[in-house]
């Protein structure tokens, strides 16, 4: 029998983190002999976030829980859940190296989840009957990924890389997470990696085609359990492989919903401050739902406390899922907003030779010893490979 005397579990406290390097969408175009227009306007992109050598999933992860977990007891944090689909080892946890970069106490359990995209979304909600338990304890959930297709493949313009750190608690001061939900469970083939390969594979079409298809099962799974309508709430953050996706998946859900009086503007309004990370980054994988939270109460005009937000997370191949949150009073206080947008804006951007440049740059495989170039990062960096073992280094940066 559910206590309804439980608190109110979430999200406590949020951070992004992101390659410091960049390529102009249109740079590629000019190199690829393509209408920049088909990435501005065909996918809602202008820059794609592009990682140096010394930077990877557990450099902007920790990164990104540096900055979460500034006005954190660290002592609290008793389960570290790193979530990605860009794993850097078979067996050894990513969150392992990241649990050790900040500093965390012995005392705490570290995992690695992946299912695709929507391996964020699972510690989340593997997380809140936790909290509920044990409401003087903290969780630590960092999504991190690099997402990656290849030099001059379809997918090469909707690539991007980042990390967004969420601490997690009763009583949260940003966003309460609401109990209803919808999930989906299929088998697909639209987006893989066998273990072979550095790049993914993807069927754009199909994988676009079945994002909407289970955003459509999951909605009325949701619908059923929670008895909200589309109205009932303010805002909606969806997965965004590409920004003009998740318009699509938008005007789609505000047609299965049947409301049809709500203009095209007030439509886009409810997503608009939800792309604008992405657009600035790219694809993201686990950590692209999360960028849109960041970005959406990074950006708002007025107040949100009190507004609902849906949430639509899709992981390819394939598990999604739908839910909903409540945004806190006083959530402005608790926001990395000014760190947010002067971070984005004192990046550096890169010619289409030096993205290559960094594209192929290789580690070795053999056991070699490799010191890897220093270039800009955060907190942290990959400094060095050597007996098939990654060495990360504190830069003191932030």
């Amino acid at each position: 029998m559910r206590n309804n005397n439980q608190p109110p579990v979430g999200i406590d406290a949020i951070s992004f983190y992101t390659a410091r390097y960049w390529l102009d969408l249109a740079s590629l175009a000019a190199a690829r002999g393509i209408d920049p227009q088909k990435f501005w306007v065909g996918l809602g992109q202008r820059k794609m976030a592009v990682p140096p050598p010394d930077e990877d999933v557990v450099t902007m992860g920790a990164s990104a829980a540096e900055r979460a977990l500034a006005h954190i007891d660290r002592q609290q944090i008793e389960l570290l859940l790193f979530a990605t689909e860009s794993g850097i080892d078979q067996s050894k946890a990513g969150g392992i190296y990241i649990h050790d970069l900040l500093g965390l106490s012995s005392r705490c359990r570290v995992v690695e989840l992946k299912q695709a995209c929507y391996a964020g979304t699972l510690g989340l909600q593997l997380t809140l009957p936790f909290l509920r338990e044990n409401p003087d304890k903290k969780v630590l959930l960092v999504t991190s990924d690099v997402a990656r297709y290849g030099l001059a493949t379809p997918g090469e313009a909707s690539q991007g890389c980042g990390a967004v750190a969420m601490v997690l608690s009763a009583n949260p001061r940003i966003l309460a997470i609401d109990r209803e939900y919808g999930v989906v469970t299929e088998n697909i083939m639209d987006f893989w990696r066998p273990n072979y390969r550095d790049a993914a594979l993807v069927d754009g079409k199909y994988s676009s085609r079945m994002y909407l298809q289970i955003l459509e099962k999951t909605w009325q799974q949701y619908q059923e359990q929670s008895q909200r309508g589309f109205n009932d709430h303010e805002f909606y953050c969806y997965h965004t492989p590409v920004s003009r996706l998740a318009e699509k998946a938008h005007s789609y859900l505000n047609k299965l919903a049947g409301e049809s009086a709500v203009t095209e503007a007030a439509l886009m309004a409810q997503v608009a401050d939800t792309l604008q990370y992405s657009r600035e980054i790219g694809n993201c994988y686990t950590a692209s739902l999360y960028l849109g939270l960041a970005s959406l109460l990074d950006h708002l005009r007025l107040p949100a406390a009190g507004k609902r937000i849906g949430f639509y997370s899709y992981g390819s191949s394939c598990v999604a899922e739908f839910f909903s949150g409540v945004v806190q009073p006083g959530y402005q206080a608790v926001l990395d907003t000014a760190y947010h947008q002067e971070f984005l804006r004192s990046r550096t951007p890169l010619s289409y030779e030096e993205y290559e440049a960094f594209y192929n740059f290789a580690y070795p495989t053999d056991g070699q010893t490799l010191t890897i170039p220093r270039h800009r990062t955060g907190a942290f960096r990959l400094a060095q490979i050597s007996e098939h073992k990654r060495i990360y280094e504190n830069t003191g940066a932030w």
